[in-house]
């Protein structure tokens, strides 16, 4: 059986021409970082001229999460395994 109504390449191609993925456009925030349009900037926290983000409060929290997760590790004798790859990864 026959399509009828067969759409030629051209005609597809012209179709398709809107399919591209854009790239990701970026801005320079008031600290001097490159950061997504619209978004939050990640290394001070602010959008439009006001802070959106508290990033000293974030920082501790993550500081306070690996302290928590290494202790856990060293509870459980796992520690030694991740103290070597630490050492590797600072290392190189």
């Amino acid at each position: 059986m026959v399509v009828r109504m067969r759409r030629n390449t051209s005609q597809t191609a012209k179709r398709r021409s809107h399919h591209a993925i854009s790239a990701v456009r970026t801005s320079k925030c008031e600290c001097g970082a490159s950061r997504a349009s619209h978004r939050a900037c990640p290394e001070c926290g602010r959008y439009r001229g006001r802070i959106v983000i508290d990033i000293v409060a974030r920082k501790q929290r993550d500081e306070r999460r690996n302290k928590r997760r290494q202790t856990e590790l060293r509870e459980s004798g796992q520690a030694t395994e991740s103290a070597k790859e630490e050492k590797a990864t600072s290392s190189s």
